[in-house]
């Protein structure tokens, strides 16, 4: 199913002419072909970005030069309350995706009349609509409320519902941030948090942000979640591989989340897998430390936890997305450019920041990096898979 709701409805108010050229299997496109396991999940053949069938994808970068390829690997934080307004101080960098930042009651009329009005600007600036992304767990993480929006559960309550009901719920989650303009719900927390540490792992036991303790139980939650976001017409980005269960820190507000047990082999693993096999659009990489999988670095910024793990061991194609490299502590030893440009030499594709003022560091250490042919051909390659996912969300403009 693509995911065209933003494109049809921005047609009415700009009168342009839109055609997603997507893929019929729309967010299928994005998985891999590792069968479920009860236990580790099991290496895969690794498949290189390609454009077929996207040809829309393919026609829309190569018109695009340098700065325009690297205004779409970069995803910005805008006021909730006034996204047009925010997205103002970035459009001279032509930053194709954007994340609702902060928290909002106004409803859905209200958020969807906003990001009507931010898609126009995004048209203009780029010549493709934004990627509208927004945090929308449930519990203490749901930045959207109000008229039109329901009161979400935490991922702990919606582990313990039958399968049954966290589907037809989880379908009108979807529905509502479709209806209101969102292309990419940065969830489900594919995270398992033993049972064992509980409320002592500070980014997501102590807020119940968990579908459980059990892999084999959150790889269930998270596949249901994923489906019903992708079939609803909003892409979902599981996050935070390779997991955030056994931290005794948040990379929020400390540089010492340490994983000192996950390996290329590890059960917590699972949920991620079910995640991709059920169409996520988007993977988010912690920036935690695990030394079993890199001793050197922290995962955002590792070559072997997203190019060598992430999608050579398990195959993925899609979306690589960082967690916030704006004000989070886990990466302020490096500067904004430092990280935009060490994350994407790494593997990773698109860079989130919640803070505007990142945009033309992070921009100009991207487009100086790109001296060197390999790196311009890593921003060609990552530009390539936000744009193929922006054709399946039909929010490319072609003829």
């Amino acid at each position: 199913m693509l995911r065209v709701s933003v494109a049809a409805l921005l047609l009415l108010i700009t009168g342009c002419s839109a055609t997603d050229g997507g893929d019929p299997s729309g967010p299928a496109s994005h998985r891999v072909t590792a069968t479920e396991s009860s236990a580790a999940p099991a290496p895969v053949e690794s498949a290189p970005v390609t454009a077929a069938p996207h040809a829309c994808a393919a026609s829309a970068l190569a018109g695009m030069d340098l700065a325009h390829r690297v205004g779409q690997l970069l995803l910005v934080g805008v006021p909730v309350s006034d996204p047009g307004a925010g997205y103002t101080a970035l459009a001279p960098y032509a930053v194709g995706g954007v994340f609702l930042a902060g928290r909002s009651s106004a409803g859905l009329d209200s958020i969807q009349a906003g990001v009507n009005r931010l898609q126009v600007a995004g048209l203009a600036a780029t010549g493709t609509f934004l990627h509208v992304a927004a945090d929308q767990e449930g519990g203490f993480v749901q930045a959207l409320k109000g008229p039109g929006f329901t009161l979400i559960p935490t991922a702990v309550d919606q582990g313990s519902l039958p399968a049954a009901e966290l589907t037809q719920l989880s379908a009108v989650w979807a529905g509502e941030l479709q209806r209101a303009g969102v292309t990419l719900n940065l969830a489900p927390v594919a995270d398992t948090v033993p049972a064992g540490i509980g409320s002592a792992n500070p980014p997501i036991g102590a807020s119940r942000r968990q579908y459980g303790s059990d892999p084999a139980a959150v790889a269930t939650a998270v596949s249901t979640v994923v489906t019903a976001l992708e079939a609803g017409g909003v892409g979902a980005a599981i996050k935070h591989f390779p997991g955030l269960g056994r931290v005794r820190a948040n990379t929020d507000i400390s540089a010492d989340a340490v994983d000192g047990e996950t390996t290329a082999d590890d059960p917590t693993l699972q949920p991620f897998v079910a995640g991709i096999q059920a169409g996520a659009s988007a993977v988010m990489i912690s920036s935690a430390s695990y030394p079993q999988l890199d001793p050197h670095d922290l995962a955002t910024f590792s070559a072997a936890v997203i190019s060598d793990l992430l999608r050579g061991r398990l195959g993925y194609r899609g979306v690589v997305v960082s967690d916030d490299f704006g004000a989070a502590a886990a990466v302020q030893s490096r500067s904004p450019g430092e990280r935009a440009v060490d994350f994407v030499r790494a593997g990773g594709d698109l860079i989130l920041t919640v803070l505007s003022d990142d945009v033309a560091p992070m921009t100009a250490a991207l487009v100086a990096a790109a001296g060197d042919p390999g790196f311009a051909a890593r921003i060609e390659e990552a530009a390539l898979r936000v744009l193929i996912d922006k054709q399946d969300a039909g929010l490319l403009v072609c003829g």
